[in-house]
C-alpha cells in the first residue's frame, strides 16, 4: 500500500465493524491512517484497515461488560467485588429508569431525609443509635476524621497504616482528612500502654483500623477493642473501628451451625458496636450489596458527621440506596444466604466437583478458594479445581472470548474454580476450554 492508497477517513471508519459509536469509529480511522502515513514515509508496510481494526478490539475491550469470575476469589476488587442479588440489581434499575422518593418526604410532600428508610433498617439490624451512608468505607472514613478530629491528634498502631489496591494509603487518607497521625508502637507489637503514651490535649480520637488485607502472626500483640474502650473513655474521646468487610455477626443465622471457621474468626459489626462509639464497614464486601461506606454509632458522632460537607460530596445515589436497601431487608427477612456471596461461598465441594467432571478435559485436584476483597485474610474455602497445561496461553485466550473468562495461573498451568462461577456459566466454559 502506498500513500495515495490510503482510504478517506469516513471510508475506513464506515468499514469498520463494531458497535462503538460513530464518532469513536472516525477517531480510530483518523489514527489508524496517521499511523499509517507515518510507517510508509520511513518505507515500512502498512494496512491502515488492520491498524483500525486491531485499535477497535483494544477499546472494545475496556469498555465495561459481563466477566466470568474463575479464579476462586468470591470478593475479586478488580472485577467489582460480588454480584448483586437479582432483587437488589431490580431495584436499582427500577429507580435509575424513573424518579425516586430520594429525598421527599411523601407524607409531607415536602423535601425529606435523604435514606431514612435505609437508615432506619440499619439501625434495625445493628443495634446502633444512629446510622449514615456515603460512597465507600474509605469515604466513611475520611468524613468521620473531617467531622471529628480536624487539625487535631489521631494515634494508630503502626501495625495498622494499611496499604491496599489501588494505592489506597491509610496516613495519606488521614492528611488529606486534616487530622495528625499519631504512629504508636510497633509494626508487630502494639500495647495499651502505648496507645495511653500517645493521648495529649490535642487528642481528638482513638482509632483502630482491622487490617483486612493481611496478617500480623508469630511475635505479635495488639490491644483489645475493650482496653482501647476503656482508654477513650478515660480520656474523654471516641473510639472509631475501621471494620471494613463487615459481617454483621460472628453468629449468622443465615449459615449452617457452627459457622465456617473464616467466619468465626472475622470481626463483626455487632462485636465492633459492644466497645467502639462509630464502627464503619463497606456496603461491597462482607454485606454482598453495593459498593458503599457505612457509618453507625453514637447518635451525636453520626449527627456531626452528617452536618459536614464532605457528607454531601461523598453521599450515594438513588439506585446505590435502593439495592443496598434490599441488600440489607433480605438479612431483615432472614433471607441473606440468598445473596450470591453467601450462595457461593456455602456451595458444597461435591457440587463443585460434580459439575468439574462434566467438563471436557483436564485434571481435577483438591485445593481452595478465597473470600478476598478485603475480607477475612489468610482464610480460606476448600474446593475442587480444574488444572490444565499451557496456562499462559489458555489464559489469554479466555480473555480474548466474546464473554471473557479469568481464572488464575500457577506455574505454567491453567487453574479453574467453578466456586464463583454460576452453574448456568458452565456449558459456555465448557465450549470453550474444548475450543
Amino acid at each position: 500500500m502506498s500513500l495515495r492508497d490510503l482510504p478517506a477517513v469516513h471510508e475506513l471508519a464506515s468499514s469498520l465493524t463494531t458497535n462503538l459509536p460513530s464518532g469513536l469509529r472516525t477517531e480510530l480511522a483518523r489514527a489508524a491512517l496517521e499511523e499509517a502515513r507515518a510507517l510508509l514515509k520511513d518505507g515500512e508496510k502498512a494496512d491502515a484497515a488492520a491498524i483500525a481494526r486491531r485499535d477497535v478490539r483494544r477499546l472494545e475491550r475496556t469498555r465495561h461488560m459481563p466477566i466470568i469470575n474463575a479464579t476462586g476469589v468470591l470478593l475479586h476488587t478488580n472485577l467489582g467485588r460480588t454480584p448483586l442479588h437479582p432483587e437488589a440489581a431490580e431495584a436499582a434499575r427500577a429507580v435509575a429508569v424513573g424518579y425516586s422518593n430520594v429525598e421527599i418526604d411523601l407524607h409531607q410532600g415536602a423535601r425529606g431525609g435523604r435514606g431514612a428508610y435505609l437508615t432506619h433498617l440499619i439501625k434495625h439490624l445493628t443495634g446502633a443509635e444512629a446510622a449514615l451512608v456515603v460512597n465507600n468505607c474509605a469515604a466513611a472514613l475520611l468524613v468521620s476524621l473531617a467531622a471529628i478530629a480536624s487539625g487535631a491528634e489521631v494515634p494508630v498502631s503502626r501495625g495498622e497504616l494499611i496499604e491496599i489496591g489501588g494505592s489506597y494509603r491509610l496516613p495519606e487518607l488521614m492528611k488529606a482528612s486534616g487530622c495528625q497521625l499519631v504512629e504508636v508502637g510497633t509494626t508487630n507489637r502494639t500495647r495499651i500502654a502505648d496507645y495511653q503514651n500517645a493521648l495529649t490535649d490535642r487528642t481528638a480520637m482513638i482509632l483502630k483500623v482491622h487490617p483486612s488485607n493481611y496478617q500480623v502472626t508469630g511475635f505479635s500483640e495488639e490491644a483489645s477493642l475493650s482496653e482501647l474502650a476503656t482508654v477513650a473513655g478515660q480520656a474523654r474521646v471516641p473510639l472509631v473501628h475501621d471494620l471494613g468487610s463487615g459481617l454483621l455477626t460472628n453468629t449468622p443465622s443465615w449459615l449452617p451451625n457452627p459457622p465456617p471457621a473464616w467466619v468465626s474468626n472475622e470481626p463483626s459489626v455487632a462485636s465492633s458496636l459492644e466497645h467502639a462509639d462509630l464502627t464503619l464497614f463497606s456496603g461491597d464486601k462482607l454485606i454482598g450489596g453495593p459498593q458503599a461506606g457505612i457509618i453507625v454509632g453514637s447518635s451525636d458522632l453520626v449527627a456531626k458527621i452528617k452536618a459536614h460537607p464532605m457528607s454531601r460530596a461523598l453521599r450515594i445515589d438513588g439506585s446505590t440506596m435502593a439495592a443496598l436497601t434490599v441488600t440489607f431487608e433480605l438479612y431483615a427477612d432472614g433471607r441473606a444466604a440468598e445473596l450470591p456471596l453467601w450462595d457461593m461461598a456455602g456451595r458444597s465441594y461435591e457440587s463443585l466437583l460434580a459439575r468439574l467432571e462434566a467438563m471436557p478435559f483436564g485434571e481435577i485436584r483438591a485445593g481452595v478458594s478465597t473470600v478476598g476483597g478485603g475480607s477475612a485474610p489468610g482464610s480460606t474455602i476448600d474446593s475442587p479445581l480444574l488444572v490444565l497445561p499451557s496456562g499462559d496461553e489458555l489464559w489469554q485466550q479466555l480473555l480474548k472470548a466474546q464473554r471473557p473468562v479469568l481464572a488464575r495461573r500457577d506455574k505454567g498451568e491453567l487453574i479453574i474454580d467453578l466456586r464463583a462461577v454460576a452453574s448456568e456459566d458452565d456449558a459456555y466454559l465448557a465450549s470453550l476450554l474444548e475450543r
